[in-house]
This record gives C-alpha cells, sequence and structure tokens, in this order.
C-alpha cells in the first residue's frame, strides 16, 4: 500500500476519525477522497469506506457495488486480498434487502477469492463470513 497516496491518506484519517468516534468526520474525509480520486484502486478504496457510511441499506449497496466494479477494473495486484472482502459487503448488503438470490451469488464469488485472504485474523473473519453466508442462503 502506497501511504503517499493522497486518497490512502484520506481513508486513514477518516479510519482514525472513526476509531475515535467521528462519524461525521470521517465520513467528510471518505467524501474527500472519493472526489480526489486518480484511477481505479483510489475509486475502489474510497467507494467501500463511503459505503461503510450510509444511512440506507440500498445506497450501502450502491458504493459498494461502486468499489467492486472499480476493483475488478485494477490492472495488478493490489486489490486482489480486498475483493472477498468487496463480494461479502455487497451480499450482506443484498441480503439485507431481501434479494437472497443475488445475495448467495456474492457470496460465491468471495469465496473464489478466499485464496488472496492472509492468514490472519481479518482472513478468518472473512472465510467465516463467507462460510455463515452460504449456509444461511442454502
Amino acid at each position: 500500500m502506497d501511504l503517499s497516496n493522497p486518497v490512502l491518506q484520506l481513508c486513514q484519517q477518516g479510519m482514525l476519525a472513526e476509531a475515535e468516534g467521528r462519524p461525521a468526520d470521517a465520513r467528510v474525509l471518505f467524501e474527500q477522497a472519493w472526489a480526489s480520486q486518480a484511477d481505479d484502486y483510489d475509486a475502489c478504496v474510497a467507494a467501500h469506506y463511503l459505503a461503510r457510511h450510509q444511512d440506507d441499506v440500498a445506497q450501502t449497496l450502491r458504493w459498494n457495488q461502486t468499489a467492486l466494479r472499480h476493483a475488478v477494473t485494477v490492472d495488478d495486484d493490489r486489490v486482489a486480498a480486498f475483493l472477498p472482502s468487496l463480494h461479502v459487503a455487497v451480499a450482506l448488503a443484498q441480503e439485507s434487502l431481501g434479494d437472497t438470490v443475488a445475495a448467495r451469488g456474492a457470496f460465491e464469488c468471495a469465496s473464489a477469492h478466499v485464496g488472496a485472504l492472509p492468514a490472519d485474523g481479518y482472513g478468518d473473519q472473512l472465510r467465516a463470513a463467507i462460510t455463515a453466508g452460504l449456509d444461511r442462503l442454502g
């Protein structure tokens, strides 16, 4: 991760604001990141964080789908470990909106990318979310 990237810097500041209990400040920083995007990678990251700060599940889904659309156009490995998370986020929003067929498909897409996940707590959490989602949706 290129920490000199202005979009990533804004997202890091947003995550810090989020951790400090300042969600409104975080959202402003993520919106600034979105406005500052220079390529699909930047757009993917900024949209993913914006999705977390929506008041409506349909908007959360829209932003996560936007992040995913940009991620799949990135022509290198920077998003490989990010794809399972994006698919899970899309799946959870679709499931919340009652579209279980689409949600199952998104969980299946996430499952196809688990090989890119790290062997750590984050990877374990995502693998568990994928398994639980697939189990719930049959």
